[in-house]
């Protein structure tokens, strides 16, 4: 069963890039105390993610924040390195770009995509949540092959 809306996040661990090198960060530790927007793509470099999901967050960054949000984090099934050149390419100053290399948080919320049969792995489903000290108040998880209800956008006009 995925998470739903009024539950707590899990504690697992992502990676992020600190000072040019990967550091461990709990999720715990980006949640607690904080308003925060989660949101995950299925994979970096890919098409729906490179030209549309991240790139309304970083367009939008500073209207969410000026709604109270502390953090935006953009989760993948990616391992650091990958998720850090494609923050870059992208100019994504102002998101944190996080590693779920292992797919553990994915996992541990319910919201593991199959996508073996494109040669990807598990990956994470594409969802956008709004967490406060730890508590997810909104959660927008599309369906297949769907871009509606996870953007910036979207996003926004619940804030």
């Amino acid at each position: 069963m995925s998470i739903q809306e009024g539950d707590r996040l899990p504690n697992a661990t992502l990676r992020v890039m600190r000072d040019g090198r990967p550091a461990k960060e709990s999720v715990h530790d980006l949640v607690s105390g904080k308003k925060v927007v989660i949101f995950a793509v299925p994979g970096a470099f890919t098409p729906t993610c490179s030209e549309q999901h991240l790139p309304g967050f970083v367009l939008h960054a500073e209207a969410i924040k000026a709604k109270g949000v502390d953090e935006i984090v953009c989760v993948a099934v990616n391992d650091i390195f990958v998720m850090d050149a494609w923050g870059r390419e992208q100019d994504a100053d102002d998101i944190v770009m996080a590693s779920d290399g292992n797919g553990e948080f994915t996992q541990a919320i319910g919201l593991v995509l199959d996508g073996s049969s494109f040669g990807l792995g598990n990956r994470s489903e594409r969802y956008a949540m709004i967490v406060e000290d730890g508590t997810v108040t909104k959660l927008a998880v599309e369906g297949p092959g769907i871009f509606e209800v996870s953007n910036a956008e979207s996003i926004l006009d619940v804030l």
